[in-house]
Formats: C-alpha cells, structure tokens, sequence
C-alpha cells in the first residue's frame, strides 16, 4: 500500500506536511486539519498489521475509545480507512515529548514528579477501567509529557484491537499484544487481562522512572518474561536509597505476580503513593519543571513501538 496512495486519499481533509517518525506499528505524520483548521498527528498503521487487525474491528475500537474524556488521556480526533485499506486515527499534535524521551535523556525523575506522573497516569487508568477499557500497553513511550509537565496517555484501543484479532497474537505480523519490558504476567501469557495487568505496567514504569532502568530487562523478550515469572522483584532502595518504604511496598505491591495480590484499582495504587516519597518524609508534589525542549515532537510519535 504506497503511502502517496493513502495521503491522495485524504487530501480533502488533511494536508499533510511531514514524517514525524516511524515504528514497529506505525507511521506518524503531521497533518493540517482542512475542516477544522488545526494541527493533528495522524498516525498510520502498518499495511500488514491493518490487513490482520480489519478495518471493521480496528475503527470499532477506536469509536469506543473515543467516547475517552480525561484531562490525561489524550483524545483520538478522527479515525477511518483510506485508499489500498490503510487504517489511521488522528489525535491532537501536542509540543513536548514522551516519558520514553525523557528517561533516556535524564534516566532518572526527581521522585516527587515520578510520584506526580504516576499518579496522573493511575487516574487516567482509574477513568477508562471504569468505562470497560482496559489499556494493554502502558509504556514510557504511551504516556507523554506536555510542556507543561503534564502526563497524557496514547493509544488507548490500539492494543485492545490487536489482541481481540488473534487470540491475543499478531501471528501474521510476528509481534505480539503489549511490550515484554512492561507485560503482566499474565498478559505475557496470554491469557485473560483486567486493570490490574495496566496496574502491573504501572508499577513497571514507576520503578523505572525511580531506578533509571526497568525492574527486569534481558537480551530478549523471552529472558524478560522468564525473569518476571522466577525472580522476584528487585529492591528498588538499593538502587535509590532516598526511596521511602512505604513507596518501595506499593511498587513491590503494583508488580506481584498474581493478580490478586496487586492494587485492585488504579485508584488504589494512586492513594498509597500519597505517602511520603522520601526516606525524610518530606514529599510533596514539586511544581512541574518548565524546561521542555521547543523542537521536540516526540510527543505525536508516542506509541509506535506497540
């Protein structure tokens, strides 16, 4: 499917200017919004992974997740199929970056906005488990950051679409639902998934947000998930002794293994990070830092390594 075809075929309604980046999932462009004279990253699936997903399946999920409306879920704009059967959604083209973007600059977060940002994300979570949704892909590169400091999460329905077009696997496409770094247990497993595996990834994130690397890594996605069944989770105040306990309990909490044993809501989790974040205990929330870097579009590229 030529991509000149694709943006032929939507030329009456966005005019797009450039590649913004690409991924295992898609492609990102920005794009001018012709009916509503705005600026969208409109992101276009990969012809293989349309082909498996089906237009139907694909644009259904994104209806429902489209009803999403939290201040930290970023909304999806538009959706539908263009020409040679290519799927694309748009969503707003917002100047900042991702988490994933900031981790690999900074590889640490001051705690209290690591605790700030999980919280944020926890409620988006909260809001969309409430509404049936479950996420599937929670990632660093899923949750973006606004200029001004903010958490936004992507991609809602995406993964949610994938696992419902093959018993939970691209088979076709060679890649599986979710990211082995942040997978559940269970969800590695593929077996049947609730909030609580988003909770799980959650925690991933957090750990690494603290740790500057995430709690189990490995050459490969099967060492990964080989860790997370047989190794228990690393003790994150030997890596960061300012970590209070409290806060390394409900990250140890976040990442059990079974789901019975987690947080049973994301709000849950949110609560117990209130705690003092600091073996000090001094830990409020710091107002967000400003220093966002002008040229970054990182943002509208979030989520393409699904």
């Amino acid at each position: 499917m030529p991509a000149d075809l694709v943006h032929a075929s939507l030329a009456d309604r966005y005019q797009i200017e450039r590649e913004l980046g690409r991924g295992g999932m898609a492609t990102v462009y920005l794009a001018r919004d012709l009916r509503h004279e705005r600026w969208v990253a409109l992101k276009l699936l990969r012809p293989d992974l349309a082909a498996t997903l089906g237009p139907d399946r694909f644009l259904r999920e994104i209806r429902t997740t489209a009803r999403l409306q939290h201040p930290h879920i970023l909304p999806v704009f538009d959706s539908g199929e263009a020409a040679g059967g290519g799927l694309w959604y748009t969503m707003p083209y917002v100047e900042g970056e991702s988490l994933g973007d900031r981790l690999r600059r900074e590889g640490q977060l001051p705690l209290e906005e690591a605790v700030r940002l999980t919280r944020e994300v926890a409620s988006a979570l909260q809001y969309a488990h409430d509404n049936d949704i479950v996420h599937r892909d929670i990632k660093p590169e899923n949750i973006l950051l606004t200029r001004q400091g903010e958490a936004l999460v992507a991609d809602f329905g995406v993964a949610r679409a994938m696992e419902r077009s093959s018993d939970g696997k691209l088979t076709d496409t060679g890649m599986a639902v979710g990211t082995p770094t942040y997978m559940s247990p269970e969800q590695a497993s593929a077996a049947e998934v609730d909030g609580r595996s988003d909770i799980y990834a959650l925690g991933c994130v957090l750990y690494e947000m603290l740790a500057g690397e995430p709690p189990f890594t490995g050459p490969t996605p099967q060492a990964i998930l080989a860790k997370r069944v047989l190794e228990p989770v690393p003790h994150i105040r030997t890596l960061r002794e300012s970590v209070s306990e409290s806060l390394e309990q409900a990250i140890s909490k976040a990442l059990a293994r079974a789901p019975a044993d987690r947080f049973q809501s994301a709000s849950d989790f949110a609560r117990a990070l209130s705690l003092p974040t600091s073996s000090a205990g001094t830990g409020s929330p710091a107002v967000p830092s400003r220093a966002r870097s002008a040229a970054s579009t990182a943002v509208a590229t979030a989520g393409l390594y699904l």
